[in-house]
């Protein structure tokens, strides 16, 4: 056995021991500790950032005054720096108060997995509200992990399946989801039927008094439209473990100069994403903005995105929507989606600058509005502006 094939085996073996000997002293932890029902954990997206459904779960809880009734604590990465309003208390990733937290709390609401050594026990109870409607496969449905870092499609799957063990209640936006999901995540116990709580605000806040207020707030012109380009990631243009490049194969400053008159674009980077560009020389007409995704929904007269789930949520505002879809022909090759992308985008499918600024130029969506109401009936028809106050409703039960 050559030297480099022996220190790969060794790193495999210690990584086993660690994770072996972490979870027998997070079991000898938690058998020292009460669980306490009045005690909430919040994170979203592994502690990147304060959004999501669980930002508009807790906000709900914030106008009923709950933050008084509950110990509240946020997770956050140790390289973020966001901070939350009301009563709750800030707890970084990884430490030990994590930990004892993590034990200690009646109550989870999380919008992604956890790391497979917490332990989730019978009296607490786990809310998993997830983070967007599928259009790739997902979990236990992929036929191969295309992740940088991954283990091989059967440990991940294994890995899903353990996690999704813990969860007890699910928040499923559709019909659509809730047979997804059945199997994706092989998910048996309670579906909270609802539309996704981060998207009540594109229900109860559509109108101009809090879109103007919004526009003050991130310095956007009120006299031009503005396009929201918020694509996704692409697993084979990795910088490292969890970290992609953004190299969206569009000529910025062509398009800038066909647009720059009427328009304006916004850039929301998806959270995987690690590098930016440098919108500078565009002196605000492109720029890239690190805000809550449903406010930049609202400010927004047409999204431009590519295979995002964002185009999900997009659709309950019934504005615009306009697909980039540069690498079109290859981009679901392996790995399989639940229905035909081209049949059901709402929307025109462009594949480079060229065909974006002849769009532009003259935007017709007139085409586009039949396939757009029965996307909003498949994939939106829950969304009523009411799916935080059934979560919170469901917590105070318990």
């Amino acid at each position: 056995m050559g030297l480099w094939k022996l220190k790969k085996n060794l790193y495999k073996l210690a990584l086993r021991i660690h994770d072996g000997v972490l979870q027998k002293l997070y079991r000898m932890f938690l058998s020292l500790l009460k669980v306490d029902k009045n005690i909430i954990l919040f994170e979203c997206m592994l502690g990147r950032s304060y959004g999501c459904n669980p930002r508009a779960i807790y906000e709900k809880m914030l106008e009923k005054g709950l933050d008084k009734k509950y110990r509240i604590y946020w997770i956050r990465a140790r390289d973020k720096h966001f901070k939350v309003p009301g009563g709750a208390k800030i707890i970084t990733r990884n430490t030990l108060a994590h930990h004892y937290y993590m034990a200690k709390a009646g109550i989870w609401v999380f919008n992604t997995r956890q790391n497979a050594y917490f332990v989730k026990r019978k009296e607490q109870h786990y809310i998993q509200t997830w983070h967007g409607t599928p259009l790739k496969l997902l979990g236990m449905d992929m036929n191969d992990v295309f992740m940088a870092g991954n283990q091989g499609i059967e440990v991940y799957k294994a890995n899903f399946w353990k996690q999704s063990r813990r969860w007890d209640y699910l928040v499923s936006p559709s019909e659509y989801t809730d047979d997804i999901f059945r199997h994706c995540f092989d998910f048996k116990k309670e579906y909270i039927k609802t539309g996704y709580p981060r998207n009540d605000s594109l229900v109860n806040n559509n109108n101009k008094e809090y879109i103007d207020a919004l526009k003050d707030k991130y310095k956007i012109p009120k006299d031009k439209k503005i396009i929201l380009y918020a694509p996704t990631w692409r697993d084979n243009e990795s910088i490292a473990k969890g970290k992609y490049i953004f190299n969206p194969h569009l000529n910025f400053d062509r398009f800038y100069n066909s647009i720059k008159d009427e328009y304006m674009m916004i850039v929301k980077y998806h959270y995987l994403i690690a590098d930016r560009l440098d919108f500078s020389r565009f002196e605000g007409g492109i720029k890239a903005i690190d805000a809550d995704i449903t406010d930049l929904f609202l400010i927004s007269d047409i999204h431009m995105t590519d295979y995002s789930s964002t185009m999900f949520d997009y659709a309950v505002l019934d504005r615009p929507m306009v697909f980039y879809c540069y690498d079109l022909d290859n981009y679901f090759v392996g790995r399989g989606v639940y229905f035909d992308f081209e049949e059901y985008a709402p929307g025109p499918i462009l594949k480079d600058t060229d065909e974006l600024m002849e769009f532009f130029r003259n935007p017709d969506f007139e085409p586009y509005k039949e396939k757009y109401r029965i996307f909003r009936e498949k994939f939106s028809h829950r969304e009523d502006g009411k799916g935080a106050e059934r979560v919170v409703d469901l917590i105070e039960s318990f």
